[in-house]
């Protein structure tokens, strides 16, 4: 009996033992799922970034060659079929918004998730980021200096004016938003909600491609590809904000405009956005977006008041029935191919780096929206205000410039975006407290950006809608720490990741071009079976 006893016991023993083994190795399956570790897209787009951060530190010379190369190269070969691109996307989108699948609800829930304003908040926030402050002030001002080729040099300088804010209003209006959410969001936002689908970038491929992009390799470098695109997209920005407010710094408080002052600036945004990201969609990033909104409001209503009301009124409307009536020339306009590629061209890529990033995101916080409602505010409302938001800071710049010429185009010599800033609040009333103020704006965009795209980030490479805290700590400080390495190699480090977010478009435009038809296919799909 002893000895049978004495077997039994060590017979569970063993199965203890085992079990416990593989408890263990199941945790630690599941650890290593949670940090994505086991997605290759990880170490695809990681490596990547990695090899780019390195081959700036070894060789800077060499990178821009092979940048510029490749710059040059995808504005030429895919500079017309971007700007077909945008313009189809914008017009399906608006066709699905007007007829009978506008009334389409989207996310499997019958009301919202989020309330309006929040909502509200978050877009206007994650998709305006930082460029929305410096090249609303620059990019006026730039071609009221040298006049955009479709319209020419005008006689009148109020013309003029109106021109130079006509061609910004292209850049970062209908079309650019329309690009980041317009049909890819219906289309993400029906197959993870309705079919069950990974919020990843590869289920855009999904309706073409079935199965085969789900799994393995192909869909783990679509993902990569995406990721690389709108880390490129939110690392410049991150490094162009410690270059940008160190000058703005120096300019206004004689604090030394130098790498130290950049490191604490970037480290403070850092620290901002990824403890944003780690709170979540209900806290951090509603409450800076939600704040943020309301800086930016209070500051054109003073901008509007104080400021060239007049000419800022009239500017916008003039400008916006400008563009309107030239739109499609605008969009279309391939004369002067140099140009393009230094403007349209490049903005054009780096919002479309950001396309199916943001349809993941966009997906994540628009549950329960119609697919009226996500067109008429992603492609419509967003926009105009946008427009608004360039009149109230670019319009005021022209304003002053035509009043006093050189007050604000000398500023911006050399291409000096925080320069053109800093002379338009310079020339309104208590001008150092307005400066203070739009750096709080800008800093606080570019922070809403960088949690945003970490989240959503951390949501492809980890599978999980709430991705672990390391998962999210990683890629915000990576981000981060890879801007402060670009930024000490000089200005030039940030330039060429800049030209670099252009050549990630490439495939990224590929990636979006089926939502084209998979986008109206899904939505009337979806009004048969809501009855509409």
């Amino acid at each position: 009996m002893s000895d049978l006893a004495n077997s039994v016991k060590e017979s569970n023993k063993n199965t203890i033992k085992k079990e416990t083994k593989t408890s263990t190795l199941q945790s630690k399956e599941s650890t290593s799922e949670k940090l994505g570790l086991d997605n290759p897209a990880l170490w695809y787009s990681g490596g990547f970034i990695a090899l780019f951060v390195l081959l700036a530190l070894v060789d800077g010379e060499l990178l821009s060659t092979v940048v510029n190369t490749g710059f040059s190269w995808a504005v030429k070969i895919f500079g017309p079929y971007w700007q077909l691109l945008l313009l189809l996307t914008f017009l399906i989108a608006l066709g699905l918004a007007v007829g009978r699948t506008g009334r389409v609800i989207l996310g499997g829930i019958d009301k919202p998730e989020m309330d309006g304003f929040r909502w509200v908040a978050i877009i206007f926030c994650t998709l305006l980021a930082g460029g929305g402050v410096f090249w609303a002030a620059a990019e006026p001002i730039a071609h009221f200096v040298n006049a955009p080729p479709l319209y020419g040099i005008q006689e009148s300088a109020q013309q003029g004016a109106v021109n130079a804010l006509s061609q910004s209003f292209m850049h970062w209006g209908f079309l650019a938003w329309a690009i980041v959410g317009g049909l890819t969001s219906i289309v993400v936002m029906h197959l993870h909600y309705n079919k069950g689908l990974p919020l990843k970038p590869r289920i855009l491929l999904y309706p073409l491609f079935g199965e085969r992009v789900l799994k393995g390799h192909t869909g783990a470098l679509i993902d990569a590809c995406c990721i690389v695109a709108v880390a490129a997209g939110t690392i410049g920005p991150i490094g162009f904000l410690g270059l940008q407010v160190s000058y703005a710094l120096n300019a206004l408080f004689d604090i030394p405009d130098g790498f130290t002052t950049q490191f604490i600036i970037i480290l403070f945004a850092i620290a901002l956005y990824t403890l944003s990201a780690l709170s979540g969609l209900n806290r951090g990033m509603q409450m800076l977006s939600r704040y943020n909104v309301i800086l930016a409001a209070a500051l054109m209503l003073y901008i509007l008041i104080f400021g060239p009301t007049d000419f800022i009124v009239n500017s916008y409307i003039q400008g916006v029935g400008s563009m309107i009536d030239n739109f499609i020339p605008m969009a279309t306009y391939r004369g002067d191919e140099e140009w393009l590629s230094w403007w349209t061209v490049f903005f054009w890529g780096w919002f479309l780096g950001y396309g199916p990033m943001m349809a993941i995101f966009i997906a994540r916080i628009s549950r329960g929206r119609s697919i009226r409602q996500l067109v008429s505010m992603i492609c419509i409302v967003a926009p105009l205000v946008t427009c608004f938001w360039f009149t109230i800071v670019g319009g005021s710049g022209l304003a002053f410039e035509i009043t006093n010429p050189g007050s604000v185009s000398s500023a911006f010599e050399g291409f000096n975006l925080p320069g053109a800033l800093l002379a338009v609040t310079s020339q309104l009333p208590m001008p150092m407290l307005i400066s203070i103020l739009f750096l709080i704006l800008t800093t606080i965009f570019i922070v809403t950006t960088g949690d945003s795209m970490t989240y959503t980030i951390s949501v492809v490479i980890s599978g999980e809608t709430e991705p672990n805290a390391i998962i999210r700590t990683f890629w915000g400080v990576m981000m981060g720490v890879t801007a402060l390495i670009l930024i000490s190699l000089g200005s030039g480090g940030i330039s060429a990741l800049q030209s670099f977010i252009v050549i990630t478009a490439v495939p990224v435009s590929l990636v979006l071009l089926p939502s084209l038809w998979n986008a109206p296919q899904i939505a009337m799909k979806m009004a048969k079976e809501q009855g509409l």
